[in-house]
Formats: structure tokens, C-alpha cells, sequence
């Protein structure tokens, strides 16, 4: 059976925090981001995901952990749109301390791909269908996960044909060849990590426990 509610949402000023943070970082990357066109296309799925889940909430709260999660990521988005992932300034610090060839943000956001969108999929699953915790949710959350990041690789080609040169910064591909196999190893990477560390918090705060 479905779960109708969950044992622990975010307190109303904690959701109102997170909200706060989220809209303030998207207003501030707005403002004068070294790509429009790369900005916008990164932090679209930010100002689509924010009023359906505001819109939503009265009836669907979501779990305290997926809130922050979603945060999380929203912010590795705005500030990869802000400056186009290639050229982020703790991209450039992560390459330096980690003796790295290339920028890896874009390496992070793609991790973060899986990462969050895991513990998002996992919840839908178990609240809105009658699928158990299980060797099938386990896989259908890491199915979602790599279907969403090939979507994903989907619209950068996209891109790169409607665009062409100009896309360059929202492929950020920085000369690698397997940037397209790196990007779903690491969402699926991302997922794998993310129900091995979050999925007994994510039972207790849906109720399981």
C-alpha cells in the first residue's frame, strides 16, 4: 500500500529557509552570469521544480532529508549556471587540490544528477504506488536515475544542433571524448551512493520505521 503521509516534513520555517536560499541564489546567479543562454538552461529545471513543489505541498509534503537534497542540488545547478560549469571558481580550486587536468564541477553536477534525484524517485515511489522496499524499488530508482541523465545527454545534443558553437559552455565537455559515458557512470554512481546512505533516514522520516 501507498504511504497517504510522511512521518517528518521539514518544519514550516525550515521549508521556508530552504525556499529562501534557493530563490535568493537563483535571483543573485541571475543577475550577471557569464552565459545567458548557458545560465538559463541550467537553472530552468530549478524554476520549473520550485512552484510544483510550493504548489503541491499542502497535500504532498515532502520528507525533511528530500527537501535538503533538493536544495543541495538546486545550488550545484544555479552556481553552475552562473559562471558555465567549465569555469567555476571551486571547480578550479577542486582541480588544483586534486591534481585534476580539467574543471570537474560539471563532474560533480552529474554525480549530484543521481545523487538527489534517487532519494526523489525513491520517495514517489513508495508514496504514490504500491511498490515495497525492495530488490525492485532499488532497481527502478537506479532505472529513473540513468533514464534522467540520458535525457539529459539527449538535450545537450539537442543543444548542440539547434545552437551550435554557442552551446559550447552548456556542454562543457572541456575536450573529452567520454564526457557523455562519464556523466552516466557518475548519475548512476551518484544513485547507488545515495540509497546506500540515505535509505534507512529516508524509511524513518517516511514512517517505515
Amino acid at each position: 500500500m501507498a504511504i497517504a503521509s510522511i512521518a517528518r516534513p521539514p518544519s514550516r520555517h525550515e521549508a521556508w529557509l530552504l525556499l529562501a536560499i534557493v530563490i535568493a541564489a537563483l535571483i543573485a546567479s541571475g543577475i550577471a552570469p557569464k552565459d545567458r543562454l548557458t545560465w538559463f538552461m541550467e537553472v530552468v529545471w530549478v524554476i520549473a521544480a520550485l512552484p510544483l513543489v510550493v504548489l503541491a505541498w499542502r497535500r504532498f509534503p515532502l520528507t525533511r532529508l528530500l527537501c535538503w537534497l533538493l536544495a543541495a542540488h538546486a545550488l550545484v545547478l544555479i552556481y553552475g549556471g552562473a559562471y558555465t560549469y567549465s569555469e567555476t571558481p571551486l571547480g578550479f580550486w577542486l582541480r588544483d587540490t586534486l591534481g585534476l587536468m580539467r574543471n570537474p564541477w560539471d563532474r560533480v553536477g552529474h554525480f549530484m544528477q543521481g545523487f538527489v534525484p534517487a532519494i526523489l524517485a525513491r520517495e514517489l515511489l513508495l508514496r504514490l504506488t504500491p511498490l515495497q522496499r525492495g530488490g525492485w524499488l532499488v532497481y527502478l530508482v537506479l532505472a529513473a536515475a540513468l533514464s534522467f541523465s540520458a535525457l539529459f545527454e539527449l538535450i545537450e545534443w539537442w543543444a548542440a544542433l539547434f545552437y551550435g558553437a554557442q552551446a559550447d559552455a552548456f556542454l562543457a565537455t572541456q575536450g573529452d571524448v567520454w564526457d557523455t559515458q562519464w556523466d552516466m557512470f557518475l548519475c548512476l554512481c551518484g544513485a547507488a551512493l545515495s540509497l546506500l546512505v540515505w535509505s534507512r533516514m529516508h524509511d524513518r522520516q517516511l514512517g517505515l520505521q
